[in-house]
């Protein structure tokens, strides 16, 4: 396992995302998921999985304090008093006395986003979050977050795959030491399709999600958490840190001529 190291903190590159994934497919997910090795997963209160995902913690061998937990926060709930209350209803849920991830899981611009950082930090000083962040915010309402926040603004979860590159927002967390955490590093399954992913992947017998997968791995400042329920799948996106992508492969990959048609076809597949 390689890591990212943010403000101190070593957070493994490879997690498991549970978005979309419901009662025992999403307990045994986890549970084979820290079987493979994996000790980073990403959950949200809107996913109504944090129960089976604490069970699955709490069912496996590993300790858990070697888990790295995420869990977000729903928008709905960023006023100050009402984040409060959500937190402690998800710790009754995940069945833990802290996470080490707190995220605002998008914008609500009804709410200010100073009220609810300040919530954070209230949670932070109890120990009941280790770090905290946003989730798809982009660099101004990023910059916004980290001014306001009374503690280290410590992630940026966004979508990041080699259609939606992110450069800006990029270059912004690698200059002012945030982690940026990827989710959707397949493009919604587009990458298994790629004829440039899988022309790469011949070359070091890899599939397109492996090289997908270290294509993301190999930023800085970056982790990623893909989605599978299966084993086989499970094991192929941790098996990614025995071959690096070139820098010839890393810039065909993300070539400005590809990104358009890219793109076009994850806003397809999400309806937008």
């Amino acid at each position: 396992m390689e890591y990212a190291t943010v403000q101190g903190v070593d957070v493994p590159k490879v997690g498991l995302g549970t978005w979309r994934m419901e009662g025992e497919a999403c307990r045994g997910a986890v549970e084979t998921a820290l079987d493979l090795g994996y000790r980073h997963v990403d959950t949200a209160q809107v996913y109504e999985n944090e129960r089976e995902v604490g069970r699955a913690i709490a069912a496996s061998d590993v300790d858990r304090d070697d888990v790295f937990l995420t869990t977000k926060v729903n928008p709905r709930e960023a006023g100050y008093d009402d984040l409060l209350l959500s937190v402690g209803r998800s710790l009754e849920r995940l069945g833990t006395d802290y996470v080490d991830l707190l995220l605002l899981h998008w914008p609500n611009p009804l709410v200010r986003i100073g009220e609810t950082m300040d919530a954070m930090a209230t949670l932070v000083d109890r120990g009941v979050a280790r770090h905290v962040g946003v989730s798809n915010f982009n660099v101004r309402r990023l910059k916004k977050a980290r001014r306001v926040a009374d503690v280290p603004v410590f992630a940026d979860q966004v979508q990041f795959h080699p259609y939606s590159p992110q450069r800006d927002l990029l270059r912004y967390c690698q200059r002012e030491d945030v982690l940026l955490t990827a989710y959707s590093p397949l493009a919604q399954g587009n990458m298994l399709r790629d004829d440039v992913v899988t022309d790469i992947g011949r070359k070091y017998d890899r599939s397109p999600a492996q090289v997908a997968v270290r294509w993301a791995t190999q930023h800085r400042n970056v982790v990623t958490i893909p989605k599978s329920t299966s084993r086989e799948h499970l094991r192929e996106n941790l098996n990614v840190f025995d071959f690096k992508l070139t820098r010839e492969e890393v810039e065909r990959i993300t070539r400005p001529s590809r990104l358009k048609t890219g793109a076009t076809m994850v806003r397809g597949m999400l309806g937008s």
